[in-house]
């Protein structure tokens, strides 16, 4: 068996220790079998784990439930991605709360350049299923990961019209992997990883669809994705908790407004009121809002001619903007090795000589 696989399943395992946790003890250990090895001293001294974290960690016999995890995650071909992998999705990274591990069967890249989740109620009205068909086709001239929760009504359209358009698109659930749920998806969630799409979790197999489990489904749907678009949803809808993490972890959110009479729309009326939602009619919108559009090849020569005169460090940034149509703030600090204090006066520089445009969600692009 993977030795640190075993381990990684472990952590994950260990009371008090939760996602925030884990990524202190990376941080400090590097490796997480280092974690259980370390002395009970050197684990209380670490901010933010104390006595009795540290005790927890000590105290850890349940090694066997990680085994048999491993031997499910073979068995089945299941891919894991642990926090410091290098295929784990890196827009859930920059969230403080990401899971410490995920379990996924397919083959779409969940580190995609494109990715927007799509999500709304279960009981959906026609015309949020006209909206949500129609919005997948015409993002469809793109290449755009389509990303949602696999459950009935908009969750399923979206994944659907994907499916038809010839979109990848990954369901994340809040279960196992072991099953769909609902069951009715089962051949959804089939077709799916066939047209080269997925289904990802962060949980073990035999965890059953508890109702405290959505909430955390529904942080990964936001974490992963560049924006999301709420279609239908009432006031207290799960939808409602996805948008509101979209927009805490500073993700672009759309919500497509209905009736003020309609509850199917409350929600996203709410959304829109509350400058939590911009304003969806059509895919253009969002394509032309997160600086999707095909860029003019005479923008791109005039661009060449102005970055003669740039610092080493404003040619980095604008370097790392020209492989991408956009690039968030989050990438540009990570690929570039300069501090943050840096990159802004950098980025600052550049928007002043019109070189490099400010989007919403901390994403530029170049003029």
């Amino acid at each position: 068996m993977n030795n640190e696989l075993l381990h990684q399943l472990a952590l994950t395992l260990v009371p008090n220790i939760g996602d925030v946790q884990a990524k202190i003890l990376i941080q400090h250990f590097g490796e997480v079998s280092a974690i259980f090895k370390a002395k009970t001293s050197a684990l209380e001294k670490i901010e933010g784990i104390g006595t009795v974290r540290a005790k927890s960690i000590k105290e850890f016999d349940d090694f066997h439930i990680a085994e048999k995890e491993q031997e499910f995650i073979e068995k089945y071909k299941i891919k894991t991605f642990f926090l410091t992998d290098k295929d784990y999705p890196k827009r859930l990274l920059n969230c403080y709360d990401s899971p410490t591990l995920l379990f996924y069967k397919g083959i779409a890249d969940l580190n995609a350049s494109k990715i927007v989740a799509i999500v709304g109620t279960r009981t959906n009205t026609e015309y949020g299923k006209q909206f949500t068909e129609k919005l997948v086709k015409d993002l469809s001239e793109q290449n755009i990961t389509i990303i949602s929760g696999l459950a009935f009504g908009i969750d399923a359209m979206a994944h659907k019209a994907a499916l038809k358009h010839g979109l990848p698109t990954v369901g994340v659930v809040g279960h196992g992997l072991d099953k769909i749920y609902p069951s009715e998806n089962s051949s959804l969630a089939k077709e799916m990883i066939k047209a080269e799409g997925g289904i990802l979790s962060e949980f073990f197999s035999g965890t059953k669809p508890d109702k405290h489990n959505f909430p955390l489904r529904n942080r990964i749907v936001a974490g992963i994705s560049d924006a999301t678009v709420v279609v239908e949803t009432n006031i207290k809808g799960g939808s409602m908790i996805t948008g509101n993490l979209a927009n805490a972890y500073n993700r672009d959110v759309f919500a497509v407004p209905g009736r003020t009479t309609d509850t199917k729309s409350s929600g996203c009326n709410h959304l829109i009121k509350y400058n939590k939602a911009i304003l969806l009619t059509d895919a253009d919108e969002l394509l032309e809002l997160m600086g999707w559009k095909e860029k003019s090849k005479t923008k791109t020569k005039k661009q060449k001619e102005l970055f003669i005169e740039l610092t080493p460090e404003e040619k980095q940034v604008v370097q790392l903007l020209q492989a991408k149509e956009t690039v968030s703030i989050d990438e540009i600090n990570l690929s570039s090795g300069l501090s943050s204090s840096t990159i802004a006066a950098a980025i600052l520089n550049l928007e002043l000589q019109n070189i490099v445009a400010s989007l919403p969600g901390k994403m530029y692009k170049l003029l």
